[in-house]
């Protein structure tokens, strides 16, 4: 029996439902089949993948807000005020307060439920990779900056649950350098892969890949934010994601989970992973 890989995909800002990933899960099943068809059989049946949709914490209060201050207000560029209520409200929602039991809390709770689902399909210690987007990479960043710095009690959760087999993040269109704004010293990435990996998988390769725009004007390169970044960060990628109508302008950011330039890649690493924990 083959072992399987645990991959989770993380939505950027905006309301988003439970499909928002299928032609994304679509397209990485099919070239991971693709690339190991001639290895074993049904190759992508040791794929898991699991999208979280953490909007659910925040959209009803977000719609809400819109029809309260814009419908019956009957403001103007409602459109816009729309994609505004979404994206700051998301990025004011998400920050964590003192007491415990608020918006940060729970957008984690959705993280580690999620997680406790690839742990019992793919098995406590599959390796890990984590596809965000956006506001989702400061969210997967958080998350895993808060189990690897053992804040709170992990002792009953999986080695997957805590972190400990995170080998792959790909970050996409990534907020996360606005974010380092509200630090003096914004200096301690994640670590990828997770230090702990070396006991589950000595010699196991991870990478940390950041794909950007130049038209995304939500997306940015992450080495330069400090000297660690630098290192962490394996490759700021730059990629040019849409189509006819959104691949010159900032339309671009909400186009990277389906641009072959950024699922490729991502193929490649989980195809190199499974490989060599499976010794083929």
């Amino acid at each position: 029996m083959y072992k399987k890989l645990a991959v989770a995909i993380i939505h950027g800002i905006g309301e988003q439902t439970e499909g928002y990933a299928e032609k994304t899960i679509a397209l990485i099943n099919k070239k991971f089949s693709e690339k190991l068809n001639r290895l074993v059989e049904d190759p992508s049946s040791y794929l898991i993948i699991q999208p979280i949709v953490w909007s659910q914490v925040f959209a009803e209060r977000e719609r809400d807000l819109f029809k309260k201050t814009v419908l019956e207000n009957h403001l103007r560029y409602q459109d816009l005020r729309k994609f505004v209520i979404q994206y700051v409200g998301d990025v004011v929602a998400y920050q964590p307060v003192e007491t415990a039991g608020h918006n940060y809390e729970k957008v984690h709770e959705m993280i580690g439920e999620s997680l406790n689902l690839l742990a019992n399909e793919a098995g406590d210690d599959a390796p890990l990779c984590v596809i965000s987007h956006s506001l989702g990479s400061v969210i997967a960043s958080n998350y895993v900056y808060d189990l690897q710095m053992k804040k709170g009690d992990a002792r009953s959760l999986s080695p997957l649950e805590k972190g400990d087999t995170l080998t792959l993040f790909y970050t996409l269109g990534t907020t996360l350098p606005l974010w380092s704004l509200r630090y003096y010293n914004f200096n301690r990435p994640i670590n990828i892969p997770s230090k702990e990996l070396r006991n589950f998988y000595p010699g196991l390769k991870g990478e940390w890949i950041n794909f950007y725009d130049k038209d995304d004007i939500l997306g940015y390169p992450l080495k330069g934010v400090s000297e660690n970044y630098n290192l962490a960060v394996d490759e700021d990628r730059k990629v040019n994601v849409g189509g006819l109508f959104t691949s010159w302008n900032p339309l671009c950011h909400k186009k990277y989970f389906k641009d072959k330039d950024v699922i490729d890649p991502i193929v490649d690493g989980l195809v190199r992973t499974w490989r060599q924990i499976n010794n083929m």
